[in-house]
């Protein structure tokens, strides 16, 4: 498996072009500056306080530029630094409480139901969130192998379905739980929200989702 990084393959492409701005409004403001002082009315020059807040807003220009170009740099640094520590991931199992990429097989799902409930149910929903199917769950902290089937006991074809266990007692809703499963890191990359695991079911998970790893 292979890392890739396809926010920081050209580190600098995310502020070459705010920075290009920058550049081009504070070489605007130079000319500006030296044109004004340069046409000034002899009988009424510039005074001496409206120069200085002007050469003030001049650094300010400079400053936000090398501020930029700072903050550019370390945010590379740190996408490297994450990138680099998520290698060891590759090739594990991560357990992870998201929709499941359904693959044919069974899915191994762990969760817990409410201390208080007298019974437990296992919803799966298709991506539109249709209920597919509803069907017992054991009670307590339990681990089941869901075989992926709708209500008739139909395999259902390869796909992501959104799977959650609702407890109730005396069949008042308690609470609804996402199950965790897991799944193998195919790729571990940096995307618009920090650092993503590829998983090999297809789901695109972030790093922060990930409660456990395991190795095959």
């Amino acid at each position: 498996m292979e890392i890739t990084t396809p926010a920081l393959a050209q580190p600098q492409s995310p502020s070459v072009q705010p920075t290009t701005r920058i550049t081009s409004d504070f070489d605007t403001f130079l000319r500006m500056l030296t044109v004004q002082i340069q046409n000034q009315d002899p009988m009424n020059p510039m005074q001496s306080s409206d120069f200085a807040v002007q050469l003030a807003t001049f650094a300010g220009v400079e400053q936000q530029i090398r501020s930029n170009q700072l903050l550019s740099s370390m945010s590379s640094q740190l996408a490297l630094g994450t990138v680099g520590e998520l290698a060891g991931w590759i090739g594990m199992d991560a357990r992870v409480a998201a929709p499941v990429g359904f693959q044919g097989g069974p899915v191994e799902l762990s969760t817990t139901t409410h201390a208080l409930a007298d019974r437990a149910v296992l919803v799966v929903r298709n991506g539109t969130g249709d209920v597919l199917a509803r069907e017992p769950f054991p009670l307590g902290q339990n681990t089941v192998l869901w075989q992926g089937q709708d209500a008739t006991g139909a395999p259902l074809a390869s796909g992501r379905y959104e799977l959650s266990i609702e407890s109730y007692a005396e069949d008042s809703l308690l609470e609804t739980r996402i199950p965790e499963y897991y799944a193998r890191v195919d790729e571990a990359r940096i995307g618009p929200t920090g650092a993503e695991l590829l998983l090999e079911n297809g789901l695109t998970v972030t790093a922060t989702q990930i409660t456990a790893l395991r190795r095959p």
